[in-house]
């Protein structure tokens, strides 16, 4: 009979080798991004000082042509910038899932039962949802330039997880033996991902609002070059707010899903357990930041700044309170 959870393993690993080779090509992505920015400033400044030249031939000898050459010249419009590194980069992020799906579904059928019942596991997972939703949205919407932060975010949490997580297949304890097990935490782990879109979409908001800001100054170096080709950061911010719309949803039935199971297991719907007290901390900042974000004086850094210190806790959650605090939801399986 074949190790499955060795297999597992092979294949998680391969699965974040290959996240690092994707990772490696939206890096070029981004420097290609940059050279278009810089080439397309250069052709702007190229540009203004034709039409000037153009202009003052004309005036001094009294002919049209030469204006009008000048101008025809000027609005010959430019080949859409296309990001083949960025294509590389979606195909990679693509075959890597397929591995990382081939990964968890191995664990499954060794532990014989779904592969998310400690912090192993529920990485594992997590992070195979945060792919599954980055790929699946890039469907919709290019969001091609959020590849370095996105695959740099699971390869740090999949590496940590099997170098510092990992544990064999055990036996579920008793409270995780219910239906609750594969609808409240797939949930959470649903709604992580959103939040993670939505933290790396905050990210950028602040460096594109940054760059914003500097350029309105007419400063020299204003920023980054590669974000001269992303959404400015009132579009960046209103992806960033339906994605943490979408998360929060789910979060809010795992808060209540949570809940449901503790009355089922325990006997009480809350406990002001270390984990349920987080989980609802997360759901606070959310409400928070959404009704902040329909607040005219929240706009702009303040609320990215809030989506990030959200997707923090939710990390902080899942790591932190998992490994070093203790109460009933110490199901991290370490020792």
């Amino acid at each position: 009979m074949p190790d499955f959870d060795s297999l597992s393993i092979l294949f998680l690993w391969t699965a974040i080798a290959i996240y690092a080779a994707a990772f490696i090509a939206y890096a070029f992505d981004l420097a290609r991004r940059s050279e278009v920015t810089a080439d397309a400033r250069l052709a702007r400044e190229l540009e203004l000082v034709g039409a000037a030249t153009g202009s003052g031939l004309a005036g001094s000898s009294g002919s049209p042509s030469s204006g009008a050459g000048a101008g025809g010249a000027a609005s010959a419009t430019p080949a859409k910038p296309r990001y083949l590194m960025a294509r590389i980069g979606t195909t990679l992020t693509g075959l890597g899932f397929l591995f990382h799906l081939a990964a968890t579904v191995l664990r499954g059928i060794a532990a014989e039962r779904v592969p998310w019942a400690n912090l192993y596991e529920f990485a594992m997972t997590g992070t195979l949802l945060i792919m599954f939703v980055y790929l699946l949205v890039n469907t919709r919407m290019d969001l091609r330039f959020l590849g370095t932060f996105i695959t740099g975010l699971v390869i740090l949490l999949m590496g940590t997880a099997a170098l510092s997580f990992y544990v064999g297949v055990v036996p579920l304890m008793d409270p995780l033996k219910s239906v609750w097990l594969v609808i409240h935490v797939f949930v959470a782990s649903l709604g992580t991902a959103f939040f993670a879109l939505a933290g790396s979409l905050s990210v950028l908001q602040l460096m594109q609002s940054r760059r914003e800001r500097r350029l309105a100054e007419q400063a020299e170096k204003p920023g980054p070059r590669f974000l001269g080709t992303l959404p400015g950061s009132d579009k960046l911010e209103g992806m960033a707010f339906r994605f943490a719309i979408v998360g929060f949803i789910f979060w809010t039935f795992t808060l209540i899903a949570g809940s449901v199971w503790a009355q089922d297991a325990w006997g009480r719907y809350w406990g002001f357990d270390v984990k349920e007290t987080w989980t609802f901390i997360v759901w606070v900042l959310y409400a928070g930041y959404i009704h902040a974000r329909a607040t005219r004086g929240w706009r702009g850094n303040p609320s990215a700044w809030l989506a990030i210190v959200g997707f923090t806790a939710v990390i902080f959650n899942f790591t932190i309170v998992n490994v070093f605090f203790k109460g009933l939801h110490a199901y991290s399986g370490l020792s």
